[in-house]
């Protein structure tokens, strides 16, 4: 006998819970036991005023872009939806079911604002290293370093031609991506560098040519542990060389400085054999060079 659905028949009162329906293996349980946001309020408290209308809660933000980063959600619009509508993102997020998901408008405002002058996510970053070594799976003995190309979200349409050399002078109007490009500038000279191409859209990006085509990238450097393979560090300059190298630098000082921890030994290809690379890692830091002959 064919069954059909009952008339249907809304209760007057329900007894949900979200916390009955996420189950105990689910990714987000495991993820959500390693975060400690006592730290994190206190590194945020000088950010905001005491004064006008309410921000978004730090801890809420962090939580969102967790969940956008483990399920490739890239769309700050997407997130804020997904988060609206999926029963475990809510729960992670510490939403209930008649709580507001933060406009993306917003969201994105606090993310790039105040949240990035905070360096925040730095801050998380090296919470969860802190844990793992207190968990003992950072060794310390071996580190191991290597780049890896990253599309920069931009249009190839939104570019300048750069190829005569003569310079580009941005409008300091423009976007917050050209303002903090200028920014860099100032401070750094190693960002001064000849491009073919310069996105107007995010100028710091490097135009070259990768897997026969050329586009704007970035080049994420990471610096990882060999005793289990935990990134212990993540720096991400435009993709030259000689930034490459000297991120590895940055990576190497910043981890002996946040968590007191130098390794005997670095491996790395053949790009990172240059005689200022050795020369810092031999004689400064006396770490011990790995670096193939192939590359």
């Amino acid at each position: 006998m064919m069954g059909s659905l009952p008339a249907q028949q809304n209760s007057l009162f329900y007894d949900f819970y979200l916390e009955r329906h996420i189950s105990e293996n689910h990714l987000l349980r495991h993820i959500d036991r390693f975060l400690d946001f006592d730290r994190i309020r206190e590194h945020l408290e000088p950010f905001y005023s005491h004064t006008g209308r309410p921000s978004i809660d730090p801890e809420l933000m962090i939580r969102m872009l967790l969940v956008g980063y483990c399920y490739g959600i890239r769309s700050e619009r997407r997130l804020c939806e997904e988060v609206n509508y999926n029963l475990a993102y809510r729960w992670f997020c510490r939403l209930g079911l008649e709580d507001n998901i933060p406009n993306h408008s917003t969201f994105s405002k606090n993310r790039h604002g105040r949240f990035r002058e905070s360096d925040l996510f730095r801050s998380v970053f090296n919470m969860v290293v802190r844990k793992c070594v207190d968990a003992g799976l950072v060794k310390g003995e071996g580190f191991a370093t290597d780049a890896s190309y990253i599309a920069a979200d931009v249009s190839r349409t939104r570019a300048v031609d750069n190829a005569s050399g003569s310079g580009w002078v941005p409008d300091r109007v423009e976007s917050r991506p050209v303002r903090e490009y200028l920014n860099a500038l100032e401070e750094n000279s190693d960002y001064r560098r000849p491009q073919k191409n310069i996105s107007l859209t995010d100028p710091m990006s490097q135009w070259m040519a990768v897997r026969g085509r050329a586009e704007f990238i970035y080049s994420t450097n990471y610096m990882i542990d060999v005793e289990n393979n935990i990134i212990v560090d993540v720096e991400a300059p435009p993709s030259t060389k000689t930034l490459e190298v000297k991120a590895t630098q940055v990576m190497i000082d910043r981890i002996e400085q946040n968590h007191h921890i130098k390794p005997k030994r670095l491996m790395a290809d053949t790009a990172y054999g240059s005689a200022h690379s050795l020369n810092y890692l031999v004689t400064e830091k006396n770490i011990e060079p790995h670096i193939p002959v192939w590359g």
